[in-house]
């Protein structure tokens, strides 16, 4: 298998229903409020076939493309903007997993069959407490060690996307040597010494169950050690970074559109007393509306751009970046004009803009963020004068 790209499967025709979509959003609020993921948003995903659908149909699924996903990931944004991320990451994994150079046939084959069999989930767990996000660089304090003839697992990753609802952890860590080589390592998460500690509190995308899973003492067969490495080295494609800078956006972009609807349906419905007519009918929120159309229309055309660069192989991570920030930003402001122009209807719990409000914010979390960006992109700019 050639790593230095992600090659796109075959394509097939793939829609979210409008009714899983309506039923997510139903659902939205109490899975909010709880804090807890949406299993049984899930588990419709997997009666209707959508959880395998980035394994190549050679191997039992349906082979989409990345133009695909990020519609499929943004048609369940509008609906449950948390069973999208969980979605997206099983997409972004599976395709990394199906492209990579290092996986060997035997462990990938694993893996993709318990996809196609039973919809078993799976993430990558890279971030941890004093480390943080290992795109900032570091070795991570998750270690594995050789101890009478196995092979153990410990340490802790928080934020991790699905934690309960995962089937396989693709966990970053390192040997526990002289010289730490680093890699990853293939974790059944029902494995004895694997537990997750409920840490997820956040503001937004809240029933994402981003918890924390701790390794203690796991046993791990050697074949499920991956790809590892010099720490100074990687020899993984940069392609799924690629990947996910246009998947997420592309989330974050939905929860904006359906702040967007909502707003439509209030202004329409809405009719003072005073007035005698909707609020639709005046000047100032006919101007509102299309400032946000714009944000909008902005995003359509650089999720696009990003899409099409991605499939003609040209685009670069400087660009990917740039594209991602600029989506998320756009879906930010066009969410936050919607909550400044509606006053306290749109800040109550009693409707759903002040969760799209709360959820969108959480797109500038995602690497890559904005000053890592901007500066990349500065640095590229005078490298190209010299």
């Amino acid at each position: 298998m050639d790593g230095s790209r992600i090659v796109e499967p075959t394509q097939t025709e793939t829609e979210v229903p409008d009714d899983l979509v309506r039923q997510f959003a139903l659902r939205a609020a109490e899975h909010d409020r709880r804090g807890e993921i949406g299993f049984d948003n899930l588990e419709d995903l997997r009666k209707a076939g959508f959880l395998s659908l980035a394994v190549p149909r050679n191997r039992g699924g349906g082979g989409i493309t990345l133009r695909q996903i990020a519609k499929i990931v943004a048609r369940v944004a509008l609906g449950d903007p948390s069973t999208a991320l969980i979605l997206a990451m099983q997409y972004l994994q599976t395709a990394g997993i199906v492209a990579s150079a290092t996986w060997p046939d035997d462990v990938r084959g694993e893996v993709l069959d318990s996809i196609v069999r039973s919809g078993a989930l799976v993430n990558a767990l890279r971030v941890e407490p004093e480390l943080g996000t290992p795109a900032r660089g570091g070795i991570p304090a998750t270690r594995v060690r050789r101890e009478g003839g196995r092979w153990l697992l410990s340490g802790r990753k928080i934020f991790s996307t699905g934690s309960s609802a995962l089937h396989w952890g693709v966990v970053w860590g390192a040997t526990e040597e002289d010289v730490p080589r680093i890699g990853q390592i293939l974790v059944p998460l029902n494995s004895p010494g694997v537990r997750i500690e409920k840490s997820w509190h956040q503001l937004g995308m809240r029933a994402t169950g981003s918890d924390t899973i701790v390794f203690e003492d796991v046993e791990i067969p050697e074949r499920y050690l991956i790809n590892f490495h010099d720490s100074r080295s990687n020899p993984e494609t940069p392609a799924l970074a690629t990947w996910h800078t246009v998947v997420v956006p592309a989330l974050y972009d939905a929860v904006a559109r359906a702040a967007r609807e909502w707003l439509v349906g209030f202004l329409e419905g809405r009719v003072p007393t005073a007035l005698g007519r909707p609020l639709s009918t005046l000047p100032r929120f006919h101007a509102v509306l299309g400032e946000i159309d714009g944000l909008l229309l902005t995003n359509e055309a650089l999720l696009d751009r990003a899409l099409t660069k991605v499939e003609d192989g040209t685009i670069t991570l400087v660009e990917a970046g740039q594209i991602k920030r600029l989506v998320t930003e756009n879906a930010i402001a066009s969410v936050a004009r919607a909550v400044e122009v509606t006053g306290n209807p749109g800040l109550s719990q009693n409707n759903p803009l002040e969760r799209h409000y709360r959820n969108v914010l959480c797109g500038r979390i995602h690497t890559p963020q904005a000053d890592a960006v901007l500066e990349g992109a500065g640095r590229s700019a005078f490298e190209a004068v010299r």
